[in-house]
């Protein structure tokens, strides 16, 4: 887990201690994170010496608290005698023309962006970021250690012990790769997108020399007038929305997404009837819509099965990858924006009620075989141990929701329930036909 610096921004990371790594034999699991290894050890691996020491001490949990800053790594490593030493390792910021060239490379490709976003580093973007002139990862002679110990090793056992838990802040999360070469993740997606708009602002702009000048705005209005298709007669019916104005003739130069604007169209339309039809209710007393965020909005759009087109750009401007993206439209499409607060991050649940449940659960189940629940430390969460289900407490302290691991993810699963063991049922019944 890390945080940020408030006079830094997300230019300064300070990374929590790392558990013990004892019984591991490698410090990386990622492609990414072994070749950082590999530029610390060199090819042939040594074993021996300093780096075999640093491999122990960082085993051991002997590194504190790491701080990433632009083009150093720095930490208090515990070694022989009471008090740490000051630890520290640079490497190489990449210059202005690089990241321009390493910016060209992800704004090129859609799923580098969208790997990113992952905390995965694909090998093509490596591979074409290379090929750009930019070798984001470090080679041997660039990493340049120091330490407070009175020890001349190059690098000596305490910031060879940095250097492996660097290895595994990398495997997490690659932006701390591309913080260490200059930039963050903050001010890369803030260039990201201004490269982005820039090039659709490029797309709409019209040649000054065709730019209409001179027309007035009663002209305006009646091209458009012109253009549109009259009115339904008799109107629509108020348990559906009109028909949405196909854009047919729209230039392909003009910059203008029309498939993503009827989907707009259509879903404005499809609001504004519910609203009508809640407004002609006997009685009826009206509800505000929900004021959702940017972010949510955009998930309760993913749920109405856009085109893939529109799809991407939800994804894009979510900053989520295609299959998260889908994941949070599942979760609306169970419960609103209240399936999505628990999407992700634990509700804190009254520990005392969420046992009582597992407890009754427990007693009152009729399967062939007794559940074995868990309560993750939340306390809102249940686990059914081998049966990749799980049960969470919505943020309102009643409703159940449902869900079922794919792929180490857990994915909504069904619709909520105050009965705890109806909705388990449920869930466990369709996991097994």
């Amino acid at each position: 887990m890390s945080h940020t610096s408030d006079s830094g921004g997300d230019r300064r990371r300070v990374f929590a201690p790392l558990p013990s790594a004892r019984g591991r034999r490698a410090f990386a699991d990622t492609w990414w994170g072994n070749a950082w290894v590999t530029a610390l050890e060199g090819p042939a691996r040594s074993a021996t010496g300093r780096l075999a020491r640093g491999r122990t001490y960082a085993r051991a949990g002997n590194v504190r608290e790491i701080t990433i800053t632009p083009g150093r790594a720095t930490a208090q490593v515990r070694g022989s005698l009471p008090s740490p030493y000051r630890t520290a390792m640079t490497i190489p910021q990449l210059t202005e023309t690089q990241w321009d060239a390493l910016l060209d490379v992800v704004a090129a490709r859609a799923g580098h962006l969208a790997a990113l976003l992952d905390r995965d580093m694909p090998t093509a973007l490596a591979e074409d970021a290379a090929q750009a002139g930019v070798h984001l990862l470090p080679g041997r002679r660039e990493l340049v250690p120091s330490c407070s110990c009175p020890d001349d090793g190059y690098p000596c056992k305490h910031a060879a012990a940095l250097y492996y838990q660097v290895a595994r802040l990398l495997d997490q999360d690659p932006f701390v790769l591309l913080l260490l070469r200059g930039r963050s993740e903050g001010e890369l997606m803030a260039e990201l997108h201004r490269r982005n708009a820039a090039q659709a602002a490029a797309a709409t702009t019209m040649p000054a020399a065709a730019t209409p000048r001179g027309v007035s705005a009663r002209q305006v209005l009646a091209a458009a007038q012109s253009g549109l298709p009259p009115l339904p007669d008799p109107p629509p019916a108020l348990h559906q929305p009109g028909p949405v104005v196909q854009l047919t003739a729209v230039d392909p130069g003009s910059g203008i997404d029309a498939e993503g604007l009827e989907f707009l169209a259509a879903d404005t339309a499809a609001r504004a009837a519910a609203l009508l039809r809640q407004a002609l209710l006997p009685l009826g007393e009206p509800i505000a819509p929900p004021v959702l965020s940017v972010s949510a909005d955009a998930v309760r759009l993913a749920a109405t099965a856009p085109p893939p087109s529109v799809s991407q750009r939800l994804a894009w401007g979510t900053r989520r990858t295609p299959n998260g993206l889908a994941r949070a439209a599942a979760a609306w499409h169970y419960g609103g924006a209240a399936a999505l607060t628990i999407l992700d991050e634990p509700q804190e649940g009254n520990p005392l009620y969420v046992r009582a449940v597992r407890e009754e659960i427990k007693q009152n189940w009729n399967g062939e075989r007794a559940l074995r629940l868990r309560t993750d430390d939340s306390s809102s969460w249940l686990t059914v141990l081998g049966h990749d289900a799980q049960l969470r407490l919505g943020a309102d302290g009643r409703l159940w929701y449902p869900f079922r691991k794919k792929h180490s993810t857990w994915w909504p699963a069904g619709f909520p329930q105050r009965d705890a063991i109806a909705v388990l049922s449920e869930l466990l019944t369709t996991d097994s036909e």
